[in-house]
């Protein structure tokens, strides 16, 4: 990621209870990142009596943490506009406000993410002219990294919506990631231009005609790993199953080579060995540590983490909030849309 000023202050509201290790893990997660960033300032949102027995066990720096009541939770089980619109003193609502008032400039939550999708467009609000707010979580790769965009908000996108994702995609990978002209490709079934669904055949030619991104083609799943492209689009179903896929397959190597690696005594010594470099390399494709996905386009930053989130994907989600204020994204993509808007 790209260096930020140190002086600039990025504010960041946090759902505490959101998440299947709320509110433990949030707290966790905010602790450590205020610790290591002295630029963040954290409003704490949640069940006040709850989190302040939570933060007795920290030292940390209370001029940078503020605790913001919020007496309602929103479930998983829940239909997510009624409760948006019904639970306005749940702690996604609360914290989401703060952003819309602007005393936040970011919100992260591990809670539902059908709430926090329907909240983020009904309270934070879209910028002008973005048609649909995507999901855009970084996935490793063996060159680095890549944006996955959308994974989970359009699942009935249109091919305008994939050209734009394409462009808030690539503002995103260029300035908070730091790749120069990012390379921009649109999943499908083969790499030849006639293939794909009536989506990806309608949208390809629009890419390719789009002089503001770097389009390289059609890009099979199975290159997705290798790196083949920076900004990998697709619609949130095919996007969710590739993120999922991502994930349990990550999980199983993982295991599968512990098993392994102590089957015998003998390869329990090699394990020794190797167990520096191997933990180094693995480490490379653990997502918390890339922290949550950022929805792109809202007039203020939200970044949806894992509903299974620990304190160290709460904490880089706060973290991947300093990059997006300080390079001014928001501000980016309005500009690229409102281009686009005058064409």
């Amino acid at each position: 990621m790209r260096g930020c000023k140190m002086q600039e202050s990025v504010k960041v509201a946090v759902d505490a209870m959101g998440g299947d290790n709320s509110p433990g893990e949030i707290v966790k997660g905010t602790i450590d990142a205020l610790l290591e960033r002295p630029e963040v300032e954290v409003f704490l949102v949640g069940r006040q009596e709850l989190l302040e027995k939570e933060l007795e066990q920290y030292q940390y720096p209370q001029d940078r943490l503020h605790i913001v009541n919020a007496g309602e939770v929103i479930t998983n089980d829940e239909a997510p506009v009624l409760a948006i619109r019904r639970k306005k003193d749940s702690s996604i609502v609360v914290a989401m406000s703060l952003v819309k008032s602007g005393t936040a400039d970011a919100f992260v939550s591990a809670g539902s993410t059908g709430a926090v999708l329907v909240g983020a467009q009904l309270v934070i609000g879209r910028i002008k002219g973005v048609e649909r707010p995507p999901l855009a979580p970084l996935i490793p790769t063996m060159d680095g990294v890549a944006l996955l965009v959308d994974c989970g908000a359009n699942v009935d996108a249109r091919a305008s919506h994939l050209v734009q994702f394409a462009k808030m995609g690539s503002i995103y990978m260029e300035n908070v990631v730091g790749v120069k002209n990012p390379r921009v490709a649109i999943v499908n079934i083969g790499v030849e231009e006639e293939k794909g669904n009536m989506l990806v055949k309608e949208t390809f030619p629009l890419l390719k005609n789009c002089n503001e991104i770097n389009f390289i083609g059609s890009i099979e799943s199975r290159e997705i790993p290798n790196g083949a492209a920076d900004v990998i689009v697709t619609e949130a179903f095919v996007g969710n199953v590739i993120l999922k896929l991502y994930e349990g397959l990550a999980m199983s190597l993982v295991k599968k080579i512990k098993q392994s690696m102590t089957a015998t005594p003998l390869s329990t010594l090699g394990a020794a060995l190797v167990k520096p470099q191997l933990k180094k390399a693995m480490r490379g494709f653990d997502l918390a540590q890339y922290g949550g996905a950022p929805m792109l386009g809202l007039n203020g930053l939200v970044i949806k983490s894992h509903g299974s989130s620990k304190g160290v994907e709460i904490k880089n989600s706060i973290l991947q909030c300093i990059a997006f204020k300080h390079e001014r994204i928001n501000e980016k993509i309005a500009a690229n849309i409102a281009v686009q808007e005058r064409i």
